[in-house]
């Protein structure tokens, strides 16, 4: 039992956590998604939920587990490429160790991509889906339509828009722990990059802008597999003593990276449902300069956590007027909206009206 403010007892909430399979929970470099669900698992506990993670084998992690297969990318590690149809064997394994444990759990939260609203059956009513892509596409206006009773939280009013009002159960922006980047009050020269190098993120443009203005920049982040041209053509060439890939980056080595810049440069051309880089950004004090695409104007306050773009003259525009932003003010912005803590207490509002129901 927990305690209301009331006084009163209500019976623990007992959740399963339903990670994708491509990397561990939590990851130790790229895998946004898998950060969040690890980031959310821990501030639920904390809360006194009872949550179960349902994650690959290689996952470190101190919370009860299920899960007896690898990830993706520990395959891939120790075996090279793998047959295409490997990562949707993975799910099935997963999703048939979820059917067996359905009864164990109140609310089945699911941030994998179809097959468990087949699986869950007559328990979606209890249950709730994270999409963290886009959901503008086709594949996503098929399951949708095959599936109205799906609860699914959105991750940004942008996202929110592309959901049918019968799917909608909610909007929770994303969260991370807290403690996990420090304030870094006083920044060096360069300017940060930190995201796959994809033609969706866009660090050529990054690196670009950056030229511009006169400063160096430091780019992190992994090759996207899904498209491994684009770096060789479109920002190798680019790279030189003022524009330095220094590649894929763990927490400690992100921190280092964004507390130090002057800024993080966020040029997507996509819309990014979220852009998790950015609050990270936020957590160092460290303002964003990002584009107005997607959810970008919902997490950056323009001119108060850095500066909403919508073309490179205006990014090296708002790079000359950084020294207007309070790095401390973004720490402080950073913890007021996009904690840890804030965003299990949102989705716990949302697992308590299904519950409801």
């Amino acid at each position: 039992m927990t305690s209301m403010a009331d006084g009163r007892e209500q019976p623990v909430i007992r959740v399963a956590q339903v990670a994708p399979n491509i990397f561990p929970t939590p990851p130790l470099y790229h895998g946004g998604t898998e950060r969040i669900v690890h980031d959310l698992s821990v501030a639920l506990q904390n809360t006194g939920v009872e949550v179960t993670l349902f994650a690959p084998s290689d996952s470190a992690t101190h919370l009860p587990r299920v899960g007896d297969y690898p990830s993706l990318a520990a395959l891939e590690a120790r075996e090279g490429r793998v047959a295409p149809g490997v990562p949707a064997a993975l799910e099935a394994l997963q999703m048939e160790a979820l059917a067996r444990r359905l009864d164990a759990f109140d609310i089945v939260h699911c941030h994998g991509e179809f097959a468990h609203a087949a699986i869950l059956g007559a328990r979606r009513c209890r249950s709730l889906t994270t999409i963290h892509w886009r959901v503008d596409e086709r594949d996503r206006a098929l399951f949708f339509a095959g599936f109205p009773d799906l609860p699914v939280a959105a991750i940004s009013a942008a996202q929110e828009a592309g959901i049918p009002s019968a799917n909608r159960a909610g909007l929770v922006h994303h969260g991370i722990a807290r403690d996990r980047y420090a304030l870094r009050p006083d920044p060096e020269g360069h300017l940060a990059f930190v995201g796959r190098m994809t033609d969706q993120k866009r660090p050529d443009v990054a690196i670009r802008v950056a030229r511009t203005a006169g400063l160096p920049i430091r780019l992190a982040g992994t090759v996207d597999v899904g498209n491994p041209g684009y770096f060789d053509h479109a920002v190798r060439p680019l790279l030189g003593d003022d524009a330095v890939y220094v590649g894929p980056v763990d927490d400690a080595a992100k921190g280092r990276l964004l507390g130090d810049a002057r800024a993080l440069l966020f040029p997507i051309d996509w819309p990014e449902p979220f852009g998790l880089v950015m609050i990270e950004a936020m957590a160092c004090g460290t303002p964003v300069i990002a584009w107005n695409r997607g959810s970008v104007p919902e997490i950056v306050e323009d001119g108060v956590t850095g500066f909403v773009v919508s073309s490179e003259a205006e990014a090296v525009a708002a790079i000359g007027r950084l020294h207007t932003i309070d790095r401390a003010g973004v720490r402080r912005r950073f913890e007021t909206r996009f904690t840890a803590e804030r965003m299990a207490a949102d989705y716990l509002s949302i697992y308590r009206r299904l519950l409801a129901r």
